[in-house]
């Protein structure tokens, strides 16, 4: 019983372990889509709090306290704004909705948002 414990215990720490190094990537993934011009360009229009961006545009706004936010909200916005805020003029583009960004890429930038303070 003992041994099927420890083998149990171990598994268990490398499956977290293998998690949090996945997530790691996801959030550098993420950085770079929100950073990079021809893929997400989000730096165009948000800076974030607590984070350098290289010349962050101000049409939306500075980007703060996303790291409480559930992985859903951030989900849905980022997909189809229009949808996810009832809204029916918004200077953000649906980046799912509308095939800019793949689901894999959404869920790095929604990674990399949920590590804003």
């Amino acid at each position: 019983m003992r041994k099927f414990l420890a083998i149990a215990v171990s598994a268990s720490a490398l499956i977290t372990f293998a998690s949090a190094g996945s997530n790691a990537d996801l959030v550098k993934e993420g950085e770079k889509i929100f950073n990079t011009k021809k893929i997400g360009n989000c730096l165009a229009c948000h800076a974030i709090n607590g984070k350098k961006v290289n010349n962050p545009g101000n049409l939306g706004p500075k980007l703060t306290g996303l790291k409480n936010w559930d992985d859903k909200t951030l989900y849905d916005t980022v997909y189809d704004i229009y949808k996810a805020r009832s809204l029916k003029v918004s200077a953000m583009p649906a980046f799912g909705a509308d095939g800019w960004l793949s689901d894999h890429q959404i869920k790095a930038v929604v990674a990399y948002l949920k590590t804003i303070d």
